[in-house]
This record gives C-alpha cells, structure tokens and sequence, in this order.
C-alpha cells in the first residue's frame, strides 16, 4: 500500500535496506493529545506506558524523537500504523 504522507521516506537503495539500521521518528504536532500519542505507541510499539509517556514528553518537547530502532522492514509497517492514526512519523537511516 503505497503511502500518501511526504514525512514518509520510502525511496531507499536495496541494498542499503540490508545492511544498515533504521530509527522510527514521531513528529510534534498541535492536533494529537498526548494520551492519544501515549496509546499509539503502547499499541503500534509495544512500549510500556512509561516508556510511552516519556517518549511523548520528548516528542512534544524536542519536536520529534525517535521511538524504536530496527530493521526498515519492521519499522516502515510500524510508521504505516502510527500515520493512519493521523500522528506524523518517518522511517529514517541512523547515521553513524
């Protein structure tokens, strides 16, 4: 299901999707509640609330932060779920 959202970056070389590591970043926004982005992760991410919560915080305060690290795969499904939720999030390579 191709996505509609520009903060989705999905154009990545193959072999890079291979060989490298990825983080899921959530965006701030003036829309979502913090207990709705608080749900989104405990359901999408598997977090613990408190690990949910302190997420928020940063998020809101930071602006974005990102939320889990792993494979591109795994991630790009998990920033599916947490855009249809209307809350912003990208799938972006970790720099070394």
């Amino acid at each position: 299901m191709p996505l509609n959202n520009p903060l989705f970056q999905e154009e990545f070389d193959v072999d890079v999707l291979d060989s490298s590591r990825y983080m899921l970043v959530v965006w701030n926004d003036d829309v979502n509640t913090f207990d709705w982005v608080i749900k989104t992760l405990i359901e999408v991410c598997k977090h613990e609330p408190e690990q949910a919560e302190q997420c928020a915080m940063l998020i809101h305060y930071k602006g974005k932060t990102d939320v889990k690290r792993g494979s591109f795969e795994e991630l790009k499904t998990m920033c599916e779920a947490i855009i249809d939720r209307g809350i912003g999030a990208t799938v972006e390579e970790i720099k070394s």
